[in-house]
């Protein structure tokens, strides 16, 4: 048993109970828009190979996994002809859909088990250099594991066809990466990904399929 009394599996059922809680949450998003969804399973993916890079502690890697799959849930408030517009958003669009981690974070703070992957949630979209959002933080202050989430998410986006451009070749998305580094991206996180073989990339965008299951 550990320090709170718990036998290896009860601790395991409870870690399933856990997940398929946030794999229920991430159904309900799919039913608003599958291409968020998909776009949450890869960058679940490529979160944890860069969280493993890092490395993170081995415990932190599940409420990175959460956060990840979770991370756009927040777009579920989003209303659908902004989320689903074939163009750039206009200036009031763009504020609508900047709210959707503020959203994110007040649905994910009212779970126990959350707390901590809303903070991420919150946090993803800070740059390192103080100019994201929604708080404005800057550097160390954003959380390690929201400065992973960002080049995560940036990665499926620039190699994923939007509805307004297409997908970019693997080669070129990490040449983007690296362009921002220190501006958007925590540089020390931009290491860390560029030291990983392309072709790890693009071998996990091909076998999304339970990216949970790379957390453990």
């Amino acid at each position: 048993m550990d320090e709170l009394g718990k036998r290896p599996e009860e601790l395991a059922a409870l870690a399933q109970a856990y997940d398929d809680t946030v794999e229920a949450l991430g159904s309900a998003l799919e039913l608003k828009d599958a291409e968020t969804y998909d776009h949450c399973q890869r960058v679940t993916a490529f979160t944890i190979s860069i969280a493993k890079a890092v490395p993170v502690p081995i415990q932190y890697l599940p409420i990175m996994a959460r956060a990840a799959f979770l991370h756009d849930i927040g777009k579920m408030a989003i209303p659908d002809s902004i989320l689903r517009k074939p163009g750039p958003l206009d200036d009031n669009e763009k504020q609508i859909m900047r709210s959707h981690c503020e959203i994110g974070y007040n649905m994910l703070i009212r779970i126990p088990f959350l707390r901590e992957a809303a903070e991420i949630v919150q946090a993803e979209h800070e740059f390192f250099d103080g100019t994201g959002y929604p708080r404005g933080l800057k550097g160390k202050e954003i959380p390690l594991g929201a400065r992973i989430l960002a080049v995560a998410d940036a990665l499926d986006v620039l190699t994923s066809d939007q509805r307004y451009c297409r997908a970019l070749p693997m080669s070129h998305a990490r040449e983007e990466i690296r362009r921002c580094a220190g501006s958007q991206f925590d540089p020390e996180v931009v290491k860390v990904f560029l030291s990983i073989p392309e072709q790890h990339w693009i071998e996990v965008r091909k076998k999304v399929g339970a990216p949970f299951r790379q957390a453990v």
